[in-house]
């Protein structure tokens, strides 16, 4: 997975100057660098001595990191004045070297929240690894590193470079910054300047009613999904595909009937798909051209005595959006119902858990090769034989290591703390503390929070299907760049209306949600959105957004006004809205109609809009230029939906931090492809009231690309995760683990295998045949479900062979 990187063995390290600053020490005035006034750093151009016996300028000190050799100097080679600062790298393994503006209160620009501020400096570099690195001070946590903005390219005679900051966080009252070398090679820097962006615009009039300027707005269109849906993907040219295979329904898969959809926003229809197998239950993951990789699915359903569960399928097929059609892949190793699906900075694509052919946990991570386009065998694949049970949703970390969030499907977490970070290369995996309640994140969701820079993951909701308590409100956080990441508890998730059965009710105490649905949005939030308080029953009908930049929720959205919870999908399209289908409650049957949420940010007047791009297929460390029709505070890059069961671990947003010459912006592309895997992405561009555009699609690396890119040193990868408790001992080599038949949390000897009579009824059920069978009847089950065999739940007390 990571070809040429290597794990970080210690943390950033400041180099501090020989003997202390004096705190009284006299500056003289700031000097002016190009950019323009007023400049808020002190000693921009290195002009001015440091105290007595320090060999750097005032206000600047050496940083850095890492493995390497290296040199300091002051010279007279500068751009304007008298000075300059040279940093030579002449070896390197890893880390990086720069002049950093000293981080103390004295040297460091203050900054105000909210806020953007242009960064620019005057060099020379005969490195292209080279990086505009960012450090922030938080009034709480500190100094901490902040974000790389840009990669100025090699030039033998001075150059400017210039990068705007995104939106100042919260609790953040400086910023220190400089130009780091990466690679072996030299730098000379002069003349830097920090100044602040202009006034914030006013806000917008409302364009709808207040109440959809405030809560934004739902809509059920007239087409109605016309398959059961337990699958969908947002395809490069701005369709949708939905997958079904059988759609959970035994008597379409006795009959071999499989379908698939494809959703056109533009026209509003719907086209069938001919399915070649019963692809209910896959795996799913975009491959960096374009192409949908669909894995596994369902061989077989349980058998009317539940003796035995579901079993996957080896079968793997690619989906492509121009032609519309699937084609077989060579098979995976083993079947894998419920496997897990992402995709690596080099474009190949990892997979783990699931059920094998015999119902039994898969054990085997399976990989495939985006050069060889096919499965690898197993001996080319590391194997650690350990199971991470249905759709483990495994996130890609900037460093190329995955993390395991603790989000799953059915039942109980996995062994240890519930949440873990692989490293593939190594082939050790190591729990992280802090996930609360992980034997109750089944169906919860979970995303890597905007931008995909920071490192935060956000886990929310959960419940446990075997047990079938009342779903959670529990809200986690974890920021994977602390050398020791575990989550913390963030804000409870909003409480809305729930129908038990009995129609709506508002949720009180502790009650909150599995099935949850989490989509990243333009502006840089999540709406979290539908989802059900038991087992594929009783849905709750609440909405919010999770705002990554306070971390809080808002409250009180406008809520989809169809009921969404077991097979369900919400997920972004290409125009900012979101839409959302499906519902299969354990009485077996499937909402067709299809939601589209328009959030508030759609009713605040005119959207900007992209009005050229120069290029839409980009490569990584590029800069690549764009025009706007007016002014915008950012542009982002998020990566196309592939959600089934609440899982899409490879939802992301990449910041694009802009250098802007008026209309005319230059975006500054990411030179890590774990940051940003390769493959089709949309291209937001987005206004100071959070307006976005309509995406434009581009193109970002490829198989070589990123493989190339891979070759190369990275300026985003630092000591993040690298004080990590001790790895857990591998399992021996084994073919499986059992589980259970049950695994699904229905009991099998009622009716037929799309209909789930839960193995354990909500808690204020009583343990009576009167009581079950009231609540059956409440949640629409077929009137007489048939007894297959014994009636442990004691459903059937005259004996006719039919349950209430």
């Amino acid at each position: 997975m990571r070809p040429t990187f290597r794990r970080r063995a210690g943390r950033r390290a400041a180099l501090l100057a020989v003997g202390a600053m004096t705190a009284g020490l006299l500056l003289t005035a700031p000097q002016q660098a190009t950019a323009g006034p007023p400049n808020l750093l002190s000693n921009p151009g290195f002009e001015t001595a440091g105290a007595a016996g320090s060999d750097m300028p005032s206000c600047w000190s050496k940083s850095g990191w890492g493995d390497n050799d290296f040199t300091f100097a002051t010279v007279a080679d500068a751009h304007s004045g008298t000075k300059a600062m040279r940093v030579s790298l002449t070896r390197r393994v890893d880390g990086d070297r720069k002049a950093l503006v000293t981080e103390n209160t004295t040297c460091a620009p203050t900054v105000t929240p909210g806020r953007q501020y242009d960064l620019s400096a005057w060099y020379k570099s005969n490195t292209p690894d080279v990086s505009v690195t960012v450090f922030r001070r938080d009034t709480t946590s500190g100094w901490q590193y902040w974000t790389d903005l840009q990669n100025p390219p090699v030039s033998a005679g001075w150059a400017r470079t210039e990068v705007r900051t995104p939106v100042v966080p919260p609790n953040t009252d400086k910023i220190a910054w400089g130009l780091s070398v990466y690679g072996v090679g030299t730098l000379t820097t002069d003349d830097y300047a920090l100044e602040e962006v202009g006034a914030v615009p006013p806000q917008p009039a409302c364009s709808g009613t207040a109440e959809e300027c405030a809560k934004g707005k739902w809509q059920v269109i007239p087409a109605q999904n016309p398959v059961r849906s337990m699958h969908a993907v947002v395809l490069k040219n701005s369709k949708v595909l939905l997958i079904a295979g059988s759609g959970n329904d035994i008597a379409q898969f006795n009959a071999g009937t499989f379908t698939s959809a494809v959703y056109d926003p533009a026209n509003g229809s719907f086209r069938t798909i001919p399915t070649p197998v019963d692809m209910f239950c896959a795996g799913h993951v975009q491959l960096s051209d374009g192409r949908v990789l669909v894995m596994s699915g369902n061989k077989g359903y349980p058998s009317a005595d539940g003796s035995i569960g579901y079993q996957g399928l080896k079968d793997s097929y690619t989906f492509d959006p121009v032609t519309e059609t699937y084609t077989r892949t060579n098979d995976m190793n083993g079947g894998h119902w419920y496997p897990s699906a992402t995709i690596l900075g080099n474009g190949d694509v990892i997979s783990f858990g699931g059920l094998k052919e015999d119902s039994t946990g898969n054990v085997t991570a399976e990989k495939f090769s985006a050069a060889q386009n096919k499965w690898l065998p197993m001996n080319e694949v590391n194997q650690t034989w350990s199971y991470w049970g249905l759709y483990p949703s495994m996130i890609l970390m900037q460093d190329g290591r995955l993390f395991y969030s603790g989000s799953h499907t059915f039942g109980n977490g996995t062994p240890g703390t519930g949440a873990s970070i692989y490293d593939y290369d190594a082939n050790t995996i190591t729990d992280v503390p802090g996930l609360r309640n992980k034997d109750e994140r089944d169906e919860s969701a979970s995303v890597l929070l905007p931008p995909a820079q920071d490192q935060r993951v956000l886990t929310i909701g959960g419940g446990n299907n075997e047990r079938n308590p009342a779903a959670n409100r529990i809200t986690d956080i974890i920021d994977l760049k602390k050398p020791s990441p575990a989550y913390t508890a963030g804000p409870d998730l909003p409480q809305g209306l729930v129908d038990t059965g009995t129609g709506k009710r508002p949720q009180t105490g502790a009650e909150g949600k599995m099935y949850v649905s989490a989509v990243l949005l333009p502006d840089g939030k999540v709406l979290e959105t539908g989802g059900g308080l038991h087992d594929r029953a009783d849905p709750v009908f609440e909405a919010s957004f999770f705002d990554p930049a306070t971390d809080s929720y808002q409250a009180g959205l406008a809520t989809d006004p169809i009921p969404r919870t077991y097979h369900s999908a919400s997920f972004l399209m290409p125009d900012g809205r979101v839409m959302s289908v499906g519902d299969n409650p354990g009485n077996g049957t499937y909402n067709h109609n299809v939601s589209i949420y328009s959030p508030p940010y759609l009713f605040k007047g005119a959207r900007p809009q992209i009005t050229s791009v120069i290029d839409t297929q980009w490569v990584y460390g590029d800069t690549q230029r764009i025009t706007v029709n007016r002014p915008v505070a950012k542009a982002e890059l998020i990566r196309p939906a592939a959600v089934t069961h609440s899982s899409d671990p490879n939802q992301r947003f990449v910041d694009l931090p802009m250098t802007v010459d008026g209309n005319n912006i230059d975006l500054n592309v990411t030179s890590n492809p774990n940051l940003a895997p390769p493959g089709w992405y949309m291209l937001f561009a987005v206004d100071a009231n959070g307006v976005p555009s309509i995406a434009t699609w581009v193109h970002l690396g490829g198989p070589s690309a990123a493989a190339a890119a891979q070759e190369q040193p990275s300026a985003h990868e630092h000591t993040f995760a690298d004080r990590l408790g001790p790895a857990k001992q591998n399992p021996a080599k084994r073919d499986s683990v059992p589980v259970a038949p049950s695994v699904a949390g229905c009991d099998r000897h009622y009716g037929t295998a799309n209909v789930c009579v839960p193995t354990r009824f909500p808690a204020e059920v009583k343990a009576t045949t009167k009581a079950r069978c009231e609540w059956l009847a409440s949640h629409k089950y077929p009137k007489r479900l048939k007894v297959n065999g014994s009636d442990p739940l004691r459903l059937d007390p005259d004996g006719d062979g039919y349950a209430c």
